[in-house]
């Protein structure tokens, strides 16, 4: 994955072309009805690109953010990441009404299908006036806007964890350990729907153990696992059982591995990052480390350095996929979805993608700098009195609890929801949630 303790600013080009790759195939799973959405890998295994994001976040805040405590101290890092979370709040908030917008323009225009409805957006059109107090506390995530929230929350805890890990790396890691622990056993969750239990989708108090997994990483707390025959053998065996068990056709089809998927079902729930989520990750990782660092010249080849565009510009890249992804969806609405269509629809959206990432990746080069770039950095370590020392941490406890304002009152107990993920009621739609945003080398997520 790099090397993680570098001091030098450059790109860590595998990480933007993952992230790019991800975000490639998020535009195609949420595209409404999307016939090409059952041929991605995510339906041939118990992990998707969410794992992907959630773990390279956290790899890379570890580079970002770690630095910058180290120069900068607690306080000045502590505010750098509240920069960083107000800018992915403003970016959930534009995203839903963006989405909104498009929807009621959809219904309006276009007819035949009720896009709100569609989009489980109901409740906001119907109670309005309640669901906007909800919204902006984010007592309401609709289904379709889960990871942005789910970014926000988990990087509050990243103060928290750091200052655990001044005391021993052990400590950071074993107390999100803990956290991730006590989610599955007394049932931890937020309350995404103020009018109904439903919860958020992916529940931060589990997902945050990827995430400070990749920070471990990062970070350099936890060693990274070396080239071994035995240990590639390992992941390779077990990334090709999960086949069968990931692709519904064939374990629907065959009654053993029917019935084997429903009894592993609470280990690959997503909501909750099933164990073996975590571990199919991790091996899939592992694989794709080893053969990236095989031929490491192809990354520079002209497709790949155009993905990696995408990587380095994935917040705003994500934004746009996910608003292009509903209009992708109108367009195989009007169009039909034969071959021709599905095939026109999907690499459109994809080549615009592609040149939306080359076109912010431009405006960033400053072209009205004459090409002289100013470096961001973070300002020296100012020295902090006892006094001060103890007041940062019992700040960096509060924010930590933050989170927990989001709950109602008595929502504890009405928001606890059986931790094997429930295909619906008859008759409803599920789509599939996944959703990731952007993770620079300087700014983490």
């Amino acid at each position: 994955m790099g090397t993680p303790n570098s001091t030098a600013p450059s790109r860590n080009v595998r990480l933007d072309f993952f992230r790019g790759v991800a975000l490639m195939i998020i535009f195609v799973n949420h595209i409404p009805f999307n016939p090409l959405y059952f041929y991605t890998p995510s339906r041939f295994g118990f992990s998707d690109a969410a794992e992907i994001f959630v773990f390279l976040s956290g790899f890379a805040a570890a580079l970002a953010y770690g630095r910058c405590f180290e120069r900068a101290g607690m306080w000045l890092g502590t505010l750098r990441i509240l920069y960083r979370c107000g800018q992915i709040y403003l970016s959930h908030l534009a995203l839903f009404f963006a989405l909104a917008a498009i929807c009621a323009f959809g219904n309006q225009w276009l007819g035949g299908e009720d896009y709100i409805h569609r989009l489980y957006l109901g409740y906001f059109f119907e109670n309005t006036s309640e669901a906007i107090a909800a919204l902006f506390t984010l007592r309401y995530v609709p289904n379709f806007f889960d990871i942005l929230p789910m970014y926000f929350v988990i990087l509050l805890w990243v103060p928290l964890v750091w200052s655990l890990s001044r005391i021993h790396a052990a400590l950071a890691l074993g107390v999100s350990l803990l956290v991730y622990l006590g989610a599955w056993y007394f049932g931890w969750e937020l309350p995404a729907e103020p009018a109904g239990d439903r919860p958020w989708f992916f529940n931060p108090f589990a997902w945050q153990l990827l995430f400070f997994t990749g920070f471990g990483l990062g970070a350099g707390w936890l060693p990274a696992p070396r080239a071994d025959r035995g240990l590639t053998r390992l992941c390779l065996v077990f990334v090709l059982i999960a086949i069968p068990l990931g692709h519904e056709p064939t374990y629907q089809s065959v009654a053993f591995l029917g019935a084997l998927r429903a009894h592993l079902e609470p280990w690959v729930d997503k909501s909750h990052l099933g164990v073996l989520r975590v571990v199919h990750f991790l091996a899939l990782a592992y694989l794709m480390n080893r053969v990236v660092s095989w031929r490491p010249h192809r990354l520079e080849w002209s497709l790949p350095r155009w993905i990696a565009r995408m990587g380095r510009q994935s917040l705003p890249v994500f934004l746009f996929s996910m608003a292009l992804s509903y209009l992708a969806g109108m367009a195989l609405d009007w169009s039909g979805r034969e071959a021709f269509a599905v095939a026109w629809v999907n690499l459109t959206g994809l080549g615009t993608m592609l040149a939306v990432a080359g076109f912010l990746e431009w405006l960033d080069s400053k072209p009205w700098s004459n090409g002289k770039p100013v470096p961001a950095t973070c300002p020296p370590r100012p020295r902090l009195a006892g006094a001060d020392v103890w007041a940062g941490e019992a700040a960096v406890i509060f924010l930590a609890a933050t989170p927990l304002l989001i709950l109602a009152p008595g929502a504890g107990d009405s928001a606890r929801v059986p931790l094997v993920a429930s295909a619906g009621q008859p008759g409803e739609t599920v789509y599939p949630s996944a959703g990731e945003e952007r993770i620079e080398w300087q700014d983490g997520i």
